[in-house]
């Protein structure tokens, strides 16, 4: 077999539920995920970087981007802790974007007790959306931005097409914060009409020069997805931001619901195949370097 780019993912998540501290809502026995339903299927007891490795190394990933999964714990800091203490024996390195109340007077307190760790390169906050569409500026959450781009701290943004015009907005007011649109903006539909807003609303954002996009999760809400079927949408992400601005991410375990590991990034791989070879290598694995800080 040829030698393959490497690739480093940039979304994955880990769990172990004999953590003492540690809770993980969206994985108990009796949660419906809202906008997938059943997800059964991946309610391990654990998933940990052992067990990435294994199913990527064929796939010649070299590192990973662990994304805020451990929703319903006391403190979100103990996530990072777990994370990093992981790390020390992990087969590839890892990197992490972390859970954080941005909008809380304590937000910056909460990113300066994550940056204790070297890993921590990132932030997802599931309030972002909500606030997106309000149109709400919080005081509080505009100052924790702005902390995270003084240290180069990554937003790592959920935002449906609907709200991608505020996250321009945002991006604007926070220039010099690098911001990631997660799962290329989560699109709940697959009609010809949704693809057609999702389209004009991901080449408005991408006028904010700050944003990149993550080419992740677009297996999710398509279950019976195929080659053909999925293209329109990396090649829209691909038009819109260019290979300097965009990176690769498996969305694993998640995704395994509905492909497998080396299935998924092959299909990326034949997405970027008619790029020059330094355009895929900045796709693959070159952008997500410079971006996390491996």
């Amino acid at each position: 077999m040829a030698k393959q780019i490497p690739i480093i993912d940039t979304h994955a998540h880990f769990y172990d539920f004999s953590h003492p501290e540690l809770k993980w809502v969206w994985l108990e026995r009796d949660f419906i995920h809202p906008i997938l339903g059943n997800i059964n299927a991946i309610k391990a007891q654990e998933y940990v970087v052992e067990n990435f490795h294994a199913e990527s190394r064929f796939s010649d990933v070299t590192g990973v981007v662990h994304v805020q999964a451990a929703i319903g714990s006391p403190n979100p800091v103990t996530e990072t802790v777990w994370l990093t203490e992981m790390n020390k024996k992990s087969p590839i390195p890892i990197r992490i974007v972390a859970d954080s109340d941005l909008g809380s007077p304590n937000g910056i307190a909460q990113l300066e007790d994550h940056a204790k760790s070297k890993l921590f390169v990132g932030v997802r906050d599931f309030k972002a959306e909500p606030m997106l569409a309000s149109k709400e500026i919080n005081p509080h959450y505009e100052a924790s931005l702005k902390w995270m781009a003084k240290k180069k701290i990554v937003f790592d943004l959920d935002c449906e097409w609907m709200n991608m015009h505020q996250a321009r907005k945002l991006a604007e007011r926070h220039p010099d914060l690098p911001i990631v649109l997660e799962h290329i903006g989560f699109p709940r539909k697959r009609t010809d009409a949704y693809f057609e807003n999702w389209k004009k609303a991901v080449k408005d954002l991408a006028k904010a020069d700050n944003v990149v996009m993550k080419i992740s999760g677009v297996a999710m809400t398509d279950p019976h997805f195929s080659k053909k079927s999925l293209k329109p949408w990396v090649d829209t992400c691909l038009s819109a931001f260019g290979a300097d601005r965009c990176v690769i991410g498996s969305n694993w375990p998640v995704d395994r619901l509905y492909s497998s590991y080396d299935l998924i990034m092959d299909y990326y791989r034949d997405y970027i195949s008619k790029l020059t070879t330094s355009e895929q290598k900045k796709i693959l694995h070159k952008n997500a370097e410079k971006l996390y800080k491996f």
